[in-house]
C-alpha cells in the first residue's frame, strides 16, 4: 500500500460512544475529516443533534444513534441495529467517561457504581458487542480511551485512577483474545487536556501553574492534539500494533 493511503479512513465506519462533545467530538471531527462515516453517539438526542451540526458546518457528514452504553441490553441492540441499517463498524472508539472527585475515606457508593459504569462496564459492553460483527469479518480497529491516571494517581480520584487502569489492561485483554481474529485494539491515553470536564481545573490558576511545572511540554493539551494519535490506531498504519496504550500526555508519563 502506497504511504500515502496508511492514514485513509475512506469507506470505513467508525462508531464514537460519549461524542456529543468534548474529546469525543474532537475525534468524531478528526476522523470524519480523514475519510471515515462517524456515527454519533450519546445519551441526550438533543445533544447529538447540536454536534451533529457542528460536524456538518466543518463538512463530514453523520448518524446518530443515541444509547445508554452502560445498559448492555440497550448496546447490543443498538450495535446491531447500525450494522443492519448502517452498514459494518469498522472501528470503535470507546470515549464516554464520566469523573468525579472526593477523598477516598469520604467517596460516595454512589459515585464509585457511576465511574465503574460509565469508564469500565461500557468499555466491555460496547466493545464486545461490535466485536462479535468484527469477529466475522475478520477485521476492525477498536480504540479504547484510557488516561494518564491509567498510570498516575492523584488525591480525590482514586476511583477513576481504578477504573481507567482497569480500562488499560481490559484493553490488553481484548487484544490477547481477538488479535487472532484479525483485530487491532489499542488504548489512547490523554494526559491534561482543555475539556469540559476538566473547566473547573482549568480554571484553577494553583492547579495550572502545577501542570505546567509537573508537564515537560509546560501546558494543557488541546483536543485537537490527539487526532493524529486516534487516526494512526485507526487506520491501516498501524496494523500490526495491538494491546498497545499510545501516550498523549506531554510528557507527564515520561519524567518525575
Amino acid at each position: 500500500m502506497p504511504p500515502k493511503d496508511l492514514f485513509s479512513l475512506h469507506g470505513r465506519r467508525a462508531l464514537i460512544t460519549g461524542s456529543s462533545r468534548g474529546i469525543g467530538l474532537a475525534l468524531a471531527k478528526g476522523l470524519g475529516e480523514y475519510g471515515a462515516e462517524i456515527v454519533l453517539n450519546g445519551r441526550n438526542p438533543d445533544a447529538l443533534e447540536q454536534a451533529q451540526s457542528l460536524l456538518q458546518d466543518a463538512g463530514v457528514e453523520s448518524s446518530l444513534s443515541a444509547f445508554d452504553a452502560t445498559d448492555q441490553a440497550a448496546v447490543i441492540s443498538a450495535v446491531d441495529t447500525i450494522e443492519q441499517t448502517h452498514g459494518p463498524i469498522d472501528i470503535l472508539i470507546n470515549n464516554a467517561g464520566i469523573q468525579r472527585r472526593a477523598p477516598l475515606e469520604d467517596f460516595p457508593r454512589d459515585d464509585w457504581d457511576a465511574l465503574m459504569a460509565t469508564n469500565l462496564n461500557a468499555v466491555f459492553f460496547v466493545g464486545q458487542a461490535v466485536a462479535r460483527h468484527m469477529i466475522g469479518r475478520r477485521k476492525g480497529k477498536i480504540v479504547n480511551i484510557c488516561s494518564v491516571q491509567s498510570e498516575l494517581a492523584r488525591p480525590g480520584i482514586a476511583p477513576y485512577t481504578a477504573a481507567k487502569g482497569a480500562v488499560k489492561n481490559l484493553t490488553k485483554g481484548m487484544a490477547t483474545d481477538w488479535a487472532k481474529h484479525g483485530l487491532q485494539i489499542n488504548g489512547l491515553a490523554p494526559g491534561y487536556f482543555e475539556t469540559e470536564m476538566n473547566a473547573a481545573l482549568v480554571n484553577d490558576a494553583a492547579f495550572t501553574e502545577w501542570l505546567c511545572k509537573r508537564t515537560p511540554a509546560a501546558r494543557w493539551g488541546k483536543v485537537e492534539e490527539l487526532i493524529g494519535a486516534a487516526v494512526f490506531l485507526s487506520s491501516d498504519a498501524s496494523s500490526f500494533v495491538n494491546g498497545h496504550i499510545l501516550m498523549v500526555d506531554g510528557g507527564v508519563t515520561a519524567s518525575l
